[in-house]
């Protein structure tokens, strides 16, 4: 892939204009209260491994709307007293597929919770087992367009709250301490941890890996490859609704959550990515509110700097619990 972005000295000092509702917050704000007076309680049940230093729990917490979203929590077993916890979001498309297939973080000593994304789980992995009861009109293929004409229908103002619920849920758990909670996530995944640091207090860090959902504008058109192709089909045929797909898109902006976001943060970019272009991720990273760092991997797509960044998280997460 050739450079096509800016460079990095322009990245460094880029600072769009991105659009912002005027009740942003108002929005969130009854979004969350509305879907935290809702739902059953968390369930937490042991789920069978072959494990013998992790314990794994089959969760199922209230997100959006009350609608119960799955989840898998991984225990250090000789781990004593309360517990850091890493909440982590998953990539575009994917579900929370296996317990077995991501050890990492309670191998390190914390509490993980890891998020199923309501309605994916069906593009790759080992799938995913959350409904999105909610329909959402006309839409292209994928996710980035449901409901895409009203905030309030928007596929990812029900995600952003089950990310926000999440912490909410793993606050909860006896044995993690609720002051030393991160959230995590890569592609989208590192899009919904921009959202959950922006909507909830008191988050000990985020680690956005790759943001996507950050700068629709420029995004939307600047690449050719999906899912924000996905935004640009559905102008194609929807002709004359784009101020009303922006206008949506604006509540979601992770150039928006992060002026919202004061957790110490730890981003990373990939100077030749496609998916995400580095203008995009830039334009949330240079609005973020809190004590930041970027990642650069110059050489590389929207695979960024995968294991290596992992072990800069683990160092960096590290520091701060």
């Amino acid at each position: 892939m050739p450079r096509f972005d800016l460079s990095l000295p322009e990245l460094q000092d880029y600072r769009p204009h991105v659009r912002e509702p005027r009740d942003f917050d108002a929005f969130w704000t009854r979004t969350l209260a509305e879907s935290r007076a809702l739902g059953e309680d968390l369930v937490v049940r042991p789920h069978p491994t072959p494990f013998t230093a992790l314990d794994v729990f089959d969760v199922t917490f209230p997100g959006f709307g009350g609608d119960p979203v799955k989840a898998w929590l991984t225990l250090p077993r000789a781990a004593e007293g309360p517990l850091p916890a890493v909440v982590e979001f998953n990539g575009y498309g994917g579900g929370r597929g296996l317990p077995v297939e991501r050890l990492g973080w309670a191998a390190s000593g914390y509490a993980h919770l890891f998020m199923d994304t309501r309605g994916q789980g069906s593009m790759w992995g080992s799938g995913g087992e959350t409904a999105d009861p909610h329909g959402t009109g006309p839409s292209s293929s994928g996710f980035m367009t449901r409901g895409i004409e009203s905030p309030e229908d928007y596929y990812y103002r029900r995600v952003f709250t089950d990310a926000v619920r999440a912490v909410d849920a793993v606050r909860s758990l006896d044995m993690v301490a609720a002051d030393r909670v991160a959230v995590c996530g890569g592609s989208q995944g590192g899009g919904i941890a921009l959202a959950a640091a922006g909507l909830s207090e008191g988050l000990v860090a985020v680690m956005p890996d790759v943001p996507f959902l950050c700068h629709f504008e420029r995004a939307v058109g600047m690449t050719g490859a999906d899912p924000y192709q996905e935004v640009v089909r559905y102008l194609s045929v929807h002709r004359g609704t784009e101020d009303r797909v922006f206008d949506t898109l604006s509540y979601f902006d992770g150039a928006n959550m992060a002026t919202r976001a004061t957790a110490p943060a730890l981003f990373s970019v990939g100077l030749l990515d496609p998916v995400c272009p580095p203008s995009t991720v830039y334009a949330a990273y240079n609005r973020y509110a809190g004590e930041k760092h970027i990642e650069v991997y110059a050489h590389n797509e929207h695979e960024g700097g995968q294991s290596f960044q992992w072990l800069a998280q683990t160092s960096f997460l590290a520091a701060r619990v």
